[in-house]
C-alpha cells in the first residue's frame, strides 16, 4: 500500500472526522500535512484526576498496512505501568490487523485510567513535574538540576570497567536546534559499542560549557550484544520526568542500535506541556534519519507493520 491508495487514504479521512466528533476539544490536530495528532484521555469528564495525552502519527499505509506511530505523556507513566500499556495497544493492534484502531486505543486508555481512579492507587502529584518552577525562580531551577548531569556519568562509572579508561571517544555529532516559547532543543549523537563509549561520550559532552548548562541533558542508549543476541540499552531523565524512556521507547520504535542520542534542553521559562517531549523526541528522530540511522519516519514504521504482520501469520501458522 501507498499514500496514493485511495481507499487508504479514504479510511483515515473518515476515522480523524469520527474520531474529532467523538472526542471535540480533547482531539487536537497537531501537523495536519504529517497527519500528527494528539488525544487528551480521562477518566471522568468532569473532575478528572487521571490524564494522559496520546500522541499519534498516521503513515501513508495506515490502516490497511502499517500501524500509527505513537507517543503515551503523562507525567505518572512510568516503568511497569508504560509497559503494560504499550502490550495492551500492541495486543489491539495485532488483534485488528487491517483496521482502523484508534478509537479502541482511546477507550483501552480511557478503561486504565477509571481503573486507576477507582483503586487504591494515590493520585498523581502533578505539582512535582519537572516544569513546575516560576519563571522568577528560573536560575535557582537551573542550579538546582546541575549534579543530576553529574550523577549520570558517575552511575556509569559503578558499570563500567576501569582497564577500558583508554577506550577511543566516538565522533560526536550535533544536530540543529528547535526553539518553542524560549526553550531550546538540540541533539548530540554518537555512535557506541561499549558502556565505557557512552561514558565517555557524555563526559565529553558535559566538558562543553553551554551543553552543562542545559536544564535537562535526556539520553538513552541501544547496543546490540551479537554473542547473547540482547540489548543493552538504558535511559536517563536527567529532571524531565519519563522523558528518558520516551526517547529509549522512539529508539525502539525505529529499531535503532549501536548509538547514544543526548537532547539538551535549555528552559526558556514558560511551560510548554506534553509540546516538550514532541520536541525532544523530534530533535531525536531527525539526527537518527540524518546521520543514516533510520531512512525516514514512513520507513521505521513499514518495518513495525512487517514484524508484526509476521507475528500474526506465524501465530496463524500454529493453529
Amino acid at each position: 500500500m501507498t499514500a496514493s491508495d485511495p481507499e487508504t487514504a479514504q479510511q483515515q479521512l473518515d476515522e480523524i472526522e469520527a474520531l474529532s466528533s467523538i472526542y471535540g476539544e480533547d482531539w487536537c490536530v497537531v501537523d495536519e500535512d504529517e497527519k500528527i495528532y494528539c488525544i487528551k484521555i480521562s477518566d471522568c469528564l468532569e473532575q478528572p484526576k487521571w490524564t494522559l495525552c496520546l500522541q499519534v502519527v498516521l503513515p501513508p499505509g495506515y490502516p490497511s498496512a502499517e500501524p500509527p506511530i505513537y507517543q503515551l505523556n503523562a507525567s505518572w507513566l512510568r516503568g511497569q505501568d508504560y509497559m503494560e500499556l504499550a502490550n495492551s495497544l500492541e495486543e489491539i493492534y495485532i488483534q485488528n490487523l487491517g483496521e482502523s484502531i484508534l478509537y479502541l486505543w482511546v477507550e483501552k486508555i480511557r478503561e486504565v485510567l477509571i481503573e486507576k481512579a477507582q483503586s487504591s492507587d494515590p493520585e498523581p502529584d502533578n505539582k512535582k513535574t519537572s516544569e513546575e518552577v516560576d519563571e522568577d525562580n528560573e536560575d535557582d531551577f537551573l542550579l538546582d538540576y546541575q549534579p543530576v548531569q553529574e550523577d549520570s556519568v558517575k552511575m556509569l562509572n559503578f558499570i563500567t570497567s576501569e582497564s577500558q579508561e583508554d577506550e577511543e571517544l566516538p565522533s560526536i555529532h550535533h544536530g540543529n536546534p528547535i526553539t518553542d516559547r524560549r526553550s531550546t532543543f538540540q541533539a548530540h549523537l554518537a555512535p557506541v559499542v561499549t558502556l565505557q563509549q557512552v561514558k565517555r561520550v557524555l563526559e565529553k559532552l558535559y566538558e562543553n560549557k553551554k551543553i552543562a548548562s542545559a536544564t535537562h541533558n535526556i539520553y538513552a542508549y541501544r547496543i546490540y550484544c551479537e554473542d547473547k543476541q540482547t540489548f543493552l540499552q538504558d535511559c536517563e531523565d536527567d529532571g524531565e520526568t519519563a522523558a528518558g524512556g520516551r526517547l529509549l521507547h522512539l529508539m525502539q520504535i525505529l529499531n535503532v542500535h549501536n548509538v547514544l542520542v543526548v537532547v539538551s534542553r535549555w528552559y526558556g521559562g514558560i511551560l510548554l506541556g506534553p509540546d516538550r517531549f514532541k520536541h525532544i523526541n523530534n530533535c531525536a528522530r531527525t539526527i537518527l534519519v540524518e546521520y543514516n540511522y533510520v531512512h525516514s519516519v514512513e520507513e521505521s514504521s513499514k518495518q513495525v507493520g512487517k514484524s508484526k504482520k509476521i507475528k500474526k501469520d506465524k501465530k496463524r501458522m500454529e493453529h
